[in-house]
């Protein structure tokens, strides 16, 4: 419980493992583009109070594990990520364009897979424990109270 982030009325720790990769898979993230990635990466975690846990800039493809808070949607951030990044990427980078016309640096889609303390099993028996006299499997409905 120690390593819970808390709000104004909520008490989190969420995190989710990203990865996008750039159009065609093509090898241009590599010197100085790596290290602009990773440094506008930062400077968007830091306005959306998104925590970087691990991250890894590859020749065509990235890699973020990251803690984010209860309010922002994992598809907001990767908008926000992709997009932020793509505009100063381009603007930057002028030779970048030509690879990458029509405003497209990055794939159209992204992975995420969410990750915490406890295995989905554990949910499953503390969801299926809560009320043992009602059984219907999947989803169940709790009783009046006496």
């Amino acid at each position: 419980m120690e390593n819970y982030k808390s709000g104004s009325h909520t008490r989190h720790d969420l995190k989710v493992h990203l990865v996008w990769s750039t159009k065609y898979r093509k090898a241009v993230l590599f010197g100085e583009v790596a290290l602009r990635v990773r440094e506008l990466i930062r400077e968007i975690c830091a306005v959306q109070e998104v925590t970087i846990l691990k991250g890894h800039v590859s020749k065509d493809h990235v890699h973020l594990f990251v803690g984010y808070p209860p309010h922002l949607a994992v598809s907001k951030l990767v908008q926000r990520l992709k997009g932020k990044s793509l505009y100063a990427l381009l603007s930057e980078y002028t030779e970048m364009r030509r690879k990458f016309w029509g405003q497209r640096l990055w794939a159209r889609g992204y992975f995420a897979a969410s990750s915490g303390n406890v295995t989905d099993e554990v949910v499953m028996g503390y969801i299926a424990g809560q009320d043992q006299e009602r059984s219907d499997d999947e989803f169940r409905v709790g009783e009046e109270p006496r």
